[in-house]
Order: structure tokens, then C-alpha cells, then sequence
């Protein structure tokens, strides 16, 4: 095969393109920079980025603002990952899903530049969706961190309309470091020379490391609880900053984590009043804004016609500690409304906490079926996860897969039907979906 004739769909190229470096994640801009010059720079033709980084709530919080920017009538591009089912998903050109077409156009374009040279598959996939974004026109690029900050390949924008950072906890220690001011540091280093970065409510010691660099860049700082609070009071979100006092509804994403994102979201708009979007917009977008695989409960399918009658079933991508702390509040929330036995359908990636990602859980499910991940994925066991929920107390048993997980609650004597979270992975989550037939937007 000719690299200077590239062939195939995406799904073809995609794979092409992972055999060009033999690790997954090689945290590094050295190679992206190459590439990106090979293309005659696309990513200084970028529209107006908001560039997010974080361990949770990246993509809820780019959810609302792209409703909300959308609700203004912006032309909103949007760069996620991973994506649940398909690679489309991580790029949105104006409003809607990258074609075939024109992603495999974008591919072809990168992997002829990059003739062949070692790059990860995320630094070329990330430098095609530059190449898009490029070319289609838009007021606003919302651009995601795929794993850190410093030097994650999304770092190459130099001058960002703002940075903006999610709630940090531990996560990706192999990559980021043991400590949450090592891992504060990598997420901070997408904060840019008098750029704005707005920050959600934070522990102390990585607060501490943000507010560093953002004075080393002379950047200003918005923050939860100095510059901007949020709350939720008698079901509405209650937004305040020096400018005022905003009385929103409660976001259409469940669960109070949700409130938090939300008001993120709000604070970045308010730090960017040149972007001109209007409390009427941001209530329209809190009202629009969905997020697959976030607290989702899913329609009826294929997949869950296997649980038995008046079964509920949700699923979420949540698989590292904070995620299972905000996912067990949640449905200790739905439990306060609608009392139902939890059970849980578990699968994880073998790099996660098992054990901190469940213990919030304790007391609160009345049983854990461990699956695996399906696909390619260093997954754990499910005997790996099963033992880790019985050394928290938990009841936990195995199956061969989600719908072998539902089929088998018909044996389990819960009154009323019970909830199903199925969490623990976004690839299982992926899968799930998949699986159910459930359309992606």
C-alpha cells in the first residue's frame, strides 16, 4: 500500500493509523507539532476555542455550553473523546456529526502528511479534527483535553478564548502522578497568557497549583466559592457572580453533580461576555443539554427487553472515584423519590480503582454483577470485581456479559422491580448502547 494513496472508509484508516506507535498513550506535543506543520497549521485557523480539562465532567460541562452557545445561535464545533459507539462522535462541525465522508477525507489528508512517521492515535486524530474545524466556518470551537493537559495534543492552541478545568480527583496515576497537585499541575497546563480560566469547585492543594500558573500566564481566575457560586434551591438552579443573580431551571441532566457542571458552564459564559449569550439563552441550553451515558435510563430496546417487567435501566459511563461518589448521590436522590432495590452490572478497565469507584455504593446496592468489558480493553475480571465488592460488604456475583446480567435478575426476589445502573466503563457503556439500538445524535 501507497501512503501517498491512502485507501478506505474511517473505520479502515482508523486502524491503519493505530499500528503507527505501539502505545495507546505516549504523552508528548514533539510529534503533533510535526504533523500539524506538515499540514500548513490548521490549528491557527482554528475559530475561538474553549479549551476544557479535568478528571469529571468535561463533556456534561461542554454539553451545557454547547446547548447554551447553540441557544444564542452560535455555530458551535465540539471535540469529545472517546466516543460510545462511533468515532463520529468525537468531532461536531457546526451543529452536527462529522459525515463518513468527510472524516475519512480528513484521515486520508493526516495520514499522507504524516507519511508513515510514529504518532499515537489520538495525536492524528486529534490533528484531522483540526483540519475540519479549519475549514468549516463557526463562532466557537469546544475543544476537550483528552488525557491531561500540558501535553495532551489538543495543547497546541496558543491564544484560547478561555481555559477552563472541571472538578480534578485522582485518575490516570501511570500518566499524571499519585498526588492531586501533580495531576492539578498537567490539567493547568492548558492555561494561556491572559487567557480567562474558570474552575470548578476544587480541593484546596490543587486549587492552590491552578491559581499558580494562571498568575505565572497572568490569566485571570474565576472560581467556585471566590468569583461564582451555584446551588440548587426548591428544584432551580441559583447562579451568582459579581454581576448578578441568576434564578435557572434545573438542568435537564440528572443528578446534583449536574448542578455543579451546569454552573460551570454558566461562569465560563459570564467570564466571555463578548460571546454575547443571554440568560434566556443559558436557560434554553440547561433545559436542551444531553450527554449520552450520563445517568442515561434507556428506552426501550433490544438490551433491556432482557430484564424482566418494570425493570429500570440506567447506565453511566462513571469508573473512577469522584464519578462513584456523584453517581451513588444521584441514586440515593432517585431512591428519596421512588423507593426501588439497586443493583448494580459492573464492568472496569483494569487501570481503575475498583474498590474506591464502588465504595460509595456500600449500603446503597442490594447486589454487583461483575461483567467484563467487551472488546480490546485491559479489562478486570469479573471474579476481580465481584471479590473487590465483597471485601466492601457488598453482595456480588459474575456473568458473561450485560445481557446475561439482566437476564438472570428474573432469579433475584427484589420488591419492587429493582434500578439497574450499569456502570463502570465508557467503553462498556458504548457497548451497552450499542447494543440496545440506542441512537447517537
Amino acid at each position: 500500500m501507497s501512503l501517498s494513496r491512502p485507501v478506505g472508509g474511517p473505520d479502515a484508516i482508523l486502524e491503519r493509523l493505530a499500528a503507527l506507535h505501539p502505545q495507546r498513550i505516549d504523552l508528548s506535543l514533539d510529534r503533533v507539532h510535526r504533523l500539524l506543520a506538515a499540514l500548513d497549521h490548521p490549528e491557527l485557523r482554528l475559530p475561538p476555542v474553549i479549551h476544557v480539562a479535568g478528571t469529571n465532567g468535561k463533556g456534561s460541562t461542554i454539553a451545557f455550553l454547547r446547548a447554551a452557545l447553540e441557544a444564542a445561535g452560535k455555530r458551535v464545533h465540539v471535540y469529545t473523546s472517546p466516543h460510545l459507539v462511533r468515532f463520529n462522535e468525537r468531532i461536531r462541525l457546526a451543529g452536527a456529526l462529522v459525515s463518513d465522508e468527510a472524516l475519512s477525507d480528513a484521515l486520508d489528508q493526516v495520514e499522507t502528511a504524516n507519511a508513515g512517521q510514529p504518532i499515537t492515535l489520538f495525536e492524528i486524530t486529534t490533528a484531522a479534527a483540526f483540519v475540519l474545524f479549519a475549514q468549516v466556518p463557526a463562532d466557537v470551537l469546544l475543544l476537550e483535553v483528552g488525557l491531561g493537559g500540558r501535553l495532551d495534543a489538543t495543547n497546541v492552541v496558543d491564544a484560547p478564548l478561555a481555559s477552563v478545568i472541571t472538578p480534578l480527583s485522582i485518575d490516570h496515576v501511570d500518566f499524571l502522578g499519585p498526588t492531586l497537585e501533580l495531576i492539578a499541575a498537567e490539567k493547568a497546563g492548558i492555561i494561556k497568557r491572559r487567557a480567562p480560566v474558570i474552575v470548578a469547585a476544587q480541593p484546596d492543594e490543587a486549587l492552590e497549583v491552578i491559581e499558580r500558573a494562571a498568575a505565572r500566564k497572568l490569566a485571570p481566575v474565576f472560581a467556585r466559592g471566590q468569583q461564582w457560586t451555584v446551588h440548587e434551591e426548591a428544584g432551580r438552579l441559583v447562579y451568582s457572580d459579581e454581576a448578578g443573580l441568576l434564578d435557572l431551571p434545573r438542568p435537564r441532566l440528572m443528578g446534583a453533580h449536574q448542578i455543579d457542571n451546569a454552573g460551570l458552564s454558566v461562569a465560563t459564559l459570564r467570564a466571555l461576555p463578548q460571546l454575547g449569550v443571554t440568560a434566556a439563552a443559558i436557560e434554553d441550553g440547561l433545559r436542551a443539554a444531553d450527554w449520552p451515558a450520563r445517568l442515561q435510563r434507556l428506552a426501550p430496546g433490544p438490551l433491556t427487553a432482557r430484564a424482566p417487567g418494570d425493570v429500570e435501566v440506567w447506565l453511566d459511563g462513571g469508573h473512577n472515584a469522584a464519578g462513584g461518589a456523584a453517581l451513588a448521590n444521584a441514586l440515593a436522590e432517585l431512591e428519596e423519590r421512588y423507593a426501588r432495590p439497586l443493583v448494580m452490572i459492573v464492568g472496569m478497565l483494569g487501570s481503575k480503582d475498583v474498590s474506591s469507584f464502588l465504595a460509595p455504593f456500600a449500603g446503597l446496592a442490594r447486589e454487583v454483577i461483575a461483567v467484563p468489558v467487551p472488546g480490546e480493553h485491559k479489562g478486570l475480571s469479573p471474579e476481580e470485581v465481584a471479590a473487590a465488592a465483597a471485601a466492601l460488604g457488598m453482595s456480588g456475583s459474575v456473568a458473561r456479559d450485560v445481557g446475561a446480567a439482566l437476564d438472570g435478575l428474573a432469579s433475584f426476589p427484589l420488591v419492587p422491580p429493582p434500578r439497574v445502573l450499569i456502570a463502570g466503563s465508557l467503553y462498556l457503556a458504548g457497548a451497552v448502547l450499542q447494543e440496545n439500538g440506542t441512537a447517537l445524535l
